[in-house]
């Protein structure tokens, strides 16, 4: 019996040991996974860009300004010159929060009544919203406490009780319901864990079943033999998208404020390139065992490097950078913009540019390489 074991044993090794990629992949992935869950998955949110639109422009101003660059939560990125260019920067994501500073704030400071301080926060990110808003608050009474000790060391008396008065509003999602970030987020979650698994194995199974070889023989040219075997796949996408827009507006009560025309129009260019992948993973894959690990390797960035549950300011800078190789995290902007902002093209061309250089160049290449492996 042992030997007969160790037979079994020693057969299943040496079919192991004559897949070498699958047993890499299998090595690397848990390393993968233990770099992206370390440094990606947190919600210790830091450097939340902030625009500021300073009407004062004072020394005063200055060292309000200063107090909240100091804190590590914020980086003053933009300086917006009213409020439509806070708006315009918030919709497209660019300036997460805004600070507007009144024309009268140093007056203010010198009487007793309050200087009230705006400050925006972009609430599509509940996460990222709520560490702002308890931020903004606290910085902004840190800094009333502090003018006030300097009154006291210098007059004697402390004045009125508070100096500084943070009215904080927060965008699209004042009540911060989890729910509205992410179901627009599954839309595009979704759409890449299908298309790009179900492109790939489809492929790759008919090269197990040798039926492949059939495929080449007919008349079909390349092109058209790709065509037949993803538009199934682009159909159901589109149901999922819907099905997902429907659930979510029934069951979560998710506003739609945008075009959902528009919607659907930059769902197709990025399927365009969950497809690419998708095509890339069969020509480099043997088995469909081969293809859905190589497919995950693919699927584990774009979970935790597209800002889908943990946010991209939380991240290492090494990390954020790496995040502008996933095209998901640029489709995100696109569907959290139009469903809960109602942005329009000209919030989120960047992402479409984008998107649309990701879809050509992936591909092209996908379909270059399969090409060749036809032939």
């Amino acid at each position: 019996m042992r030997s007969r074991l160790g037979s079994l044993i020693r057969k299943e090794f040496i079919q192991i040991i004559r897949d070498p990629r699958t047993l890499a992949l299998t090595f690397v992935y848990p390393i993968m996974m233990l770099l992206l869950l370390g440094y990606a998955a947190t919600n210790d949110v830091r450097n939340i860009p902030l625009a500021v639109y300073d009407q004062d422009r004072s020394a005063a101003s200055r060292e309000l300004l200063d107090s909240y660059r100091a804190a590590d939560y914020f980086t003053l990125a933009y300086e917006a010159g009213s409020t439509d260019e806070i708006k315009q920067l918030i919709d497209s994501g660019a300036a997460r929060a805004a600070i507007i500073i009144p024309p009268d704030y140093s007056e203010k400071l010198l009487g007793d009544t309050p200087a009230q301080i705006g400050f925006i926060i972009d609430g599509s990110d509940p996460t990222l919203a709520s560490t702002a808003l308890t931020a903004a608050t606290l910085i902004g009474q840190s800094k009333g406490a502090q003018i006030i000790q300097q009154r006291i060391s210098l007059t004697g008396r402390s004045g009125s009780s508070s100096v500084i008065e943070i009215r904080t509003q927060v965008w699209y999602n004042p009540e911060m319901v989890s729910a509205y970030f992410m179901i627009p987020g599954l839309i595009g979650m979704i759409l890449q864990f299908l298309t790009t698994i179900l492109t790939a194995t489809s492929i790759v199974r008919e090269k197990e079943r040798g039926t492949i070889e059939q495929l080449i023989v007919t008349p079909l040219k390349p092109w058209e033999l790709v065509v037949g075997k993803i538009t199934p796949y682009i159909i159901i996408a589109f149901m999922d998208t819907i099905e997902i827009l429907v659930a979510g507006m029934l069951l979560f009560h998710v506003p739609i404020n945008g075009s959902v025309s528009l919607l659907l129009i930059l769902c197709a260019l990025f399927l365009v390139t969950t497809l690419g992948i998708g095509l890339l993973v069969s020509t480099a894959a043997n088995t469909q065992q081969e293809a859905m690990l190589i497919t995950m390797f693919t699927l584990m960035p774009s979970i935790f490097l597209s800002g889908f549950f943990f946010p991209l300011a939380a991240m290492p800078d090494i990390l954020q950078w790496i995040s502008h190789l996933v095209p998901l995290r640029y489709f995100l902007v696109i569907t959290r913009g139009i469903v809960l902002k109602g942005v329009g093209m000209e919030a989120i061309y960047p992402e479409v540019i984008a998107l649309s250089i990701f879809a050509v160049v992936v591909m092209s290449a996908a379909a270059l390489r399969f090409k060749k492996r036809l032939e």
